[in-house]
């Protein structure tokens, strides 16, 4: 993301519904809405043209759903960040929002500071789904992970260019453990954390921490 404001694109078949995240945002400094789509294939087209850096998903639309939409988003433009909006909290559709790419989701009742959190952390390169969230969301949909994690390639370790300390730090962050939480259990200071954190994620090309948490579930690093 550039130095310059945050730049939103608002999808969401409901106009008052646009219109009310549209007045909670352009009321933050450093948050400007760049456009407004109705159904997902005007999100995909409006993505590519105006390149947010975040854009708000609904998931349940006409013509084109969320999720497709924001797989298609993802993969022309891997830089951006989505941030899945449902109106029940862990449904299926946010698990599989989070599976196309999504780096979080919110509820469409979520508290006007939490919204603008989220936003500036998924802008930032963090994740809009807290540990507990991360959890229990696993925990729900673990069937629709492989069982034991999935089989890697033969003569292929998914997680050969981790060191050890980085791979308890894979594992602690697929049980959805904080940073504060990781620092805690390994007696290290949160921003050494970080730090580990951010090589796991770039090491293994992860988008954020809850693609990571995926991953340490389909690898057999964490048991759901």
């Amino acid at each position: 993301m550039s130095d310059g404001p945050i730049r939103l694109l608002l999808v969401d078949d409901q106009q008052l519904v646009r219109l009310g995240f549209r007045m909670v945002l352009e009321a933050e400094p450093g948050l400007v809405v760049v456009g407004e789509a109705s159904d997902g294939a005007e999100a995909v087209r409006l993505a590519a043209e105006l390149r947010p850096d975040v854009v708000l998903m609904d998931v349940r639309m006409p013509v084109l759903d969320g999720i497709e939409a924001t797989r298609r988003i993802i993969a022309a433009q891997p830089s951006a960040r989505v941030i899945v909006l449902t109106t029940f909290d862990l449904d299926e559709y946010a698990f599989g929002g989070l599976r196309a790419g999504a780096s979080g989701f919110l509820l469409k009742d979520v508290r006007p500071d939490e919204l603008v959190s989220a936003v500036r952390s998924v802008a930032a390169g963090d994740a809009a789904v807290s540990g507990r969230v991360t959890r229990a969301m696993l925990e729900l949909f673990a069937d629709r992970l492989p069982a034991g994690g999935a089989s890697p390639a033969p003569g292929h370790d998914p997680v050969a260019a981790l060191t050890p300390r980085e791979r308890e730090i894979l594992a602690a962050i697929g049980e959805g453990l904080s940073n504060g939480e990781i620092g805690a259990r390994f007696y290290l200071t949160e921003s050494t954390v970080k730090t580990h954190v951010g090589r796991v994620l770039a090491k293994l090309h992860l988008r954020d921490r809850v693609h990571a948490v995926i991953f340490a579930y389909e690898n057999g690093l964490r048991e759901p």
